[in-house]
């Protein structure tokens, strides 16, 4: 029984080994080369490109990533770039992941601002420049480039002068004050964008996109003295009683033959803050007629005038006199409608008439012209 049981503890030995041995040959050590970035993003303002890309979280070889190196900056006229080279920027190391534990589920991402040198939009106007990335490990060594993206190389001019806005009864009126405008490329032309944003929050948004035309010939001015050239737009789609943000750039637009034109936005103003309160009465009221009925009936006098057009306007009010005394206001209520009865008259007596226009947040215009009537 003793051998026997012996027999049977060597089986299972063996069947453990067996198992064991299953697992294979131990994989190599990983090189830590970081995987490529496949969502490489540029934009560009003025001299200024911004790249965006996310930090890789896995090795070439399907690793989690422990450790990182450096981020390179590739950029080249090339269409297509077949190594960094000389980088224009190295960014240091974005993060390290504490060997052995996940890599965190979020994803990281890295952003840096390059400057394009003034002489490489000079010499390559109608160009553009190829951005790569490449990520390195601690031993400065990468497994290549990310994906390639193309940034135009047209001219950017600065912001027009004087960039400034003022609320006026009709809008906020934003004015700026024209410059020389380069000689460009055959076909270019500049526009001029202004944009609002709400002083409380929320998205901008951009309101106007004004053609060169103006800045180019002026209104009034010769074009010889463009820097005396004063151009302007009014801004009517903003709510009364809001504080508000402007702020204006001139952007280079170049037409492509079958494609889209590229555009490219220049700085900014500087931004101008403006509080729209209003207190700008409406248009003062005009027309008035007075006219006496009273034959078989009360006496009473009709009141009718044009109305009143202001698009915040939220009625009238009806003021009377007699001889030199002061206009008493009639109404107890706005009157709504460009009409009025007036029922409290007497017999033998000369009124005088005057309205006003009243706007939604209060403001009252002048009286109007007075309209006299005698009752008989």
């Amino acid at each position: 029984m003793a051998i026997l049981k012996i027999h049977w503890l060597l089986a299972f030995a063996c069947i453990g080994l067996t198992g064991c041995a299953s697992i294979g040959p131990p994989l190599p050590p990983s090189l830590e080369l970081p995987r490529p970035p496949a969502d490489l993003h540029a934009s560009r303002k003025g001299d200024k490109v911004t790249l965006t890309w996310t930090v890789p979280r896995r090795t070439t070889d399907r690793r989690s990533l422990r450790f990182l190196g450096q981020t390179q900056i590739c950029r080249g006229l090339e269409p297509v770039l077949k190594e960094c080279g000389r980088p224009v920027a190295e960014v240091p190391r974005t993060a390290d992941f504490e060997g052995g534990k996940k890599a965190p589920a979020k994803k990281l991402r890295a952003t840096i601002v390059d400057t394009l040198p003034a002489a490489l939009e000079q010499e390559h106007p109608q160009s553009s420049a190829t951005y790569a990335v490449e990520v390195l490990n601690t031993s400065g060594r990468g497994a290549g480039l990310s994906n390639q993206v193309h940034v135009t190389l047209l001219p950017t001019l600065p912001p027009f002068p004087d960039f400034q806005a003022k609320v006026t009864a009709q809008g906020v009126l934003i004015t700026w004050r024209c410059m020389k405008l380069p000689v460009g490329l055959a076909g270019m032309k500049y526009l001029f964008r202004v944009f609002r944003r709400d002083d409380a929050g929320g998205a901008e948004t951009r309101i106007a996109e004004i053609d060169d035309t103006t800045c180019a010939t002026g209104p009034t001015k010769a074009a010889a003295e463009p820097d005396k050239i004063v151009s302007s737009f009014l801004d009517q789609t903003f709510e009364w009683e809001k504080a508000y943000l402007y702020r204006g750039a001139v952007v280079s637009v170049m037409p492509v033959p079958g494609k889209s034109p590229v555009a490219v936005e220049g700085d900014d103003t500087t931004e101008v803050k403006v509080l729209a309160h209003d207190i700008f009465p409406p248009a003062v009221p005009t027309g008035l007629q007075a006219v006496f009925s009273g034959p078989g009936q009360a006496p009473f006098i009709d009141l009718s005038w044009p109305p009143v057009t202001d698009a915040d306007l939220a009625g009238y009010n009806i003021y009377r006199h007699q001889g030199g005394e002061a206009p008493v206001k009639l109404n107890s209520e706005l009157v709504k409608t460009p009409a009025f009865r007036d029922t409290q008259v007497n017999p033998g007596q000369t009124y005088f008439y005057s309205i006003t226009a009243i706007d939604q947040r209060g403001n009252e215009s002048e009286r109007s012209d007075e309209a006299s009537e005698r009752v008989p």
